[in-house]
């Protein structure tokens, strides 16, 4: 599987990602030793994050951009489409790839709708791992399409290079229902469907440039622009890319590109300590009596947590 998928064929690429998102132990094993063997392959893409509220149109903006890219600029794209899971089959409920019709069937182009599998903040809990294998697989640009406005930003972030807050054309009201630290994050926010309405979109534009200036500065030294743009027309599609390269060399050069990505390698690391322990938790044969105690009035949470992780310490 290694030389294929270094060698860019999708359908290894497609059994890989399937290996690192299974929970059976000897898959668990397998995908940490397909990763520690990629990784010599992998860094080298700009990992872009595409978020906005339900009904923005995200998935026509990515699948506008992905051809815009395959086409004009003749690169390679990978979108890694996060859906949420449904609670009978486990799957994606809302099946991105039936949305982008032409980027499916592009052959510089790989679309993987992957289920949050209950991932904390909307992301799959190995979305990591995948881009590292879409990047061995020589896919130079990846986009990661998050659930929505909500905690799954904060967590596609810690996995991103940029992200591109897509908004409606309705400012007052969208205005007050974002929140604060998501336009901090946001590397770029495009007003979309502006085609539709072009004065409201041209007002929150200015709505939201306002508020830009009331954020305190980037560590990058970025200002984050605000634009117009139409998935339907692809108005503004291709300067909006232009802007996230214009990011990326202006953070290269000052060495925040890669401080940024090392900050994502230690946080990565902490969330699989944090997921490793979890597990062992839930496995460890004491925590059932321990919990049955809990919730009989025995002793508190608290003592309980205290003897559970002694016991894992102990073992």
């Amino acid at each position: 599987m290694i030389s294929e998928l270094i060698g860019g064929d999708r359908a290894a690429l497609a059994r890989a990602i399937t290996l690192v998102e299974s929970t059976r132990d000897d898959h668990r094993m397998a995908a940490r030793a397909l990763i520690e063997q990629v990784l010599p392959h992998t860094g080298n893409s700009i990992r872009v994050a595409i978020t906005g509220v339900p009904g923005v149109g995200k998935s026509t903006f990515i699948e506008r951009l992905g051809t815009y890219l395959t086409g004009e600029r003749k690169e390679k794209v990978a979108v890694l489409a996060i859906d949420p899971s449904s609670p009978v089959s486990g799957g994606s409920i809302m099946g991105d790839k039936t949305r982008m019709p032409r980027l499916s069937a592009d052959p510089n182009a790989f679309v993987r709708p992957t289920p949050t599998g209950g991932g904390l903040g909307g992301v799959h809990r190995n979305t990591r791992q995948t881009i590292l294998l879409c990047e061995a697989a020589g896919f130079t640009n990846i986009l990661v399409e998050t659930v929505g406005v909500g905690q799954s930003e904060f967590a596609v972030a810690s996995m991103t290079d940029f992200l591109v807050l897509l908004l409606l054309p309705n400012a007052g009201d969208e205005l007050q229902g974002i929140k604060r630290g998501i336009v901090e994050i946001a590397g770029l926010i495009a007003v979309n469907k502006a085609d539709s309405n072009p004065a409201n979109a041209a007002l929150a534009r200015r709505h939201y440039e306002n508020a830009i200036h009331y954020l305190p500065a980037a560590e990058s030294g970025w200002i984050t622009p605000v634009t117009t743009c139409s998935a339907l027309t692809r108005e503004n599609v291709p300067a909006i890319w232009e802007m996230v390269l214009k990011y990326k060399a202006s953070t290269q050069a000052s060495g925040y590109f890669k401080k940024h990505r090392q900050q994502q390698l230690s946080q990565w690391m902490d969330d699989e300590v944090h997921e490793t322990v979890k597990r062992m938790i839930g496995e460890n044969p004491e925590a059932a009596s321990l919990r049955a105690a809990v919730l009989a009035g025995e002793i508190s949470p608290s003592e309980a947590a205290v003897r559970l992780l002694s016991k894992l310490r102990d073992s």
